[in-house]
């Protein structure tokens, strides 16, 4: 099966108009970023795209790779006394300290839950969310299930990992230092792909019957791409294509997750 992320994302769009629908203010978004590449563009647009629809108000700021860590968190302080959520959009260029930025969000505006250490399931961050509300949606079960990740970073990965450790589930961390990697994959029941990596999972390295959640995304001959060979789709018994399967559903599971908080702060 191939997830449709869009339909599934639609759903949760529906919801979220019917949320704010009973608001009697516009709930905002404000979005950092700073010399985003090609996929973090077309994921920006994306973001502001679907928050306009349902009538969240979105500021993008572009931070000048010139600055500081230090000016880049002043600027993250300066607008949460006026925003309902803030997302720094990841990754950032090497010189900033990204984890003293992330921190610089309050928690009751991190939308991305980007400090997310597995205990809080009021919300997750938006990729596990999606996987989530995949997984719920189609009755896939990791309890049991022979679990890789593939990648270790903070918008796949790592939160991931916590996620998968937090139910209690078997799951290993492949690396790009991981020895035979091909035979961690091949055995697995679970895929959860963040790498960047066009190709990495190919057809002669899974099992018949794997699930595998794509979310890893790379620019390919000007087009996006995850790290599944199309060839592999046949052997699959579930699969998020990229584009189309995760990234539509993190969107509008960010959205939901702003409408939630923001509800909360104001006790609601």
């Amino acid at each position: 099966m191939i997830v449709d992320g869009n339909t599934i994302a639609a759903d949760i769009y529906r919801e979220i108009t019917n949320e704010l629908s009973h608001l009697t203010t516009t709930r905002h978004l404000t979005i950092f970023t700073c010399a985003p590449n090609f996929a973090t563009r077309k994921y920006l647009d994306m973001k502001r795209r679907r928050a306009t629809e349902v009538g969240i108000a979105v500021n993008v700021i572009e931070i000048p790779d010139t600055c500081t860590t230090e000016e880049f968190v002043q600027s993250v302080t300066r607008s949460s006394m006026l925003t309902d959520g803030v997302v720094v959009q990841l990754p950032l260029p090497k010189h900033f300290d990204t984890q003293t930025i992330l921190e610089a969000i309050p928690r009751t505006l991190d939308v991305d839950v980007s400090q997310y250490d597995g205990t809080d399931h009021l919300i997750l961050p938006p990729v596990i969310g999606a996987i989530d509300e995949i997984a719920r949606r189609h009755g896939v079960m990791f309890a049991g299930a022979n679990i890789v990740i593939a990648g270790e970073g903070r918008l796949v990965g790592k939160p991931a990992k916590l996620w998968a450790d937090s139910h209690g589930w078997k799951s290993t961390v492949v690396t790009e230092v991981t020895p035979h990697p091909d035979t961690l994959f091949s055995a697995a029941d679970i895929l959860i792909l963040g790498t960047g990596q066009a190709g990495l999972i190919h057809e002669e390295n899974i099992k018949t019957g794997v699930v595998i959640f794509d979310a890893g995304t790379s620019e390919q001959e000007g087009r996006l791409v995850g790290d599944t060979d199309s060839a592999c789709y046949p052997k699959t018994s579930l699969i998020t294509p990229v584009p189309g399967g995760i990234g539509p559903i993190t969107i509008a599971v960010l959205l939901r997750n702003l409408v939630f908080l923001s509800k909360k702060n104001h006790g609601m």
